[in-house]
């Protein structure tokens, strides 16, 4: 199985993710919401999810 790239996280990223998380989950939407509102790849906002533990839900692309 392939190894999961790092991805340098901004604080600005993490930050954001905390925000919007509810019940440790964020959705999909949100996520590529932040992306696009940061000016970042939805796989930071991923990467970012991955480190703090939250779990995305409603994935609409098959990347979370």
């Amino acid at each position: 199985m392939k190894e999961k790239e790092k991805i340098a996280v901004s604080q600005a990223v993490l930050d954001a993710v905390r925000r919007e998380v509810r019940d440790g989950r964020l959705t999909c939407t949100a996520a590529q919401r932040l992306a696009a509102e940061l000016a970042v790849p939805v796989r930071e906002v991923g990467a970012a999810c991955d480190a703090l533990g939250v779990k995305v839900q409603a994935c609409e692309l098959g990347c979370f």
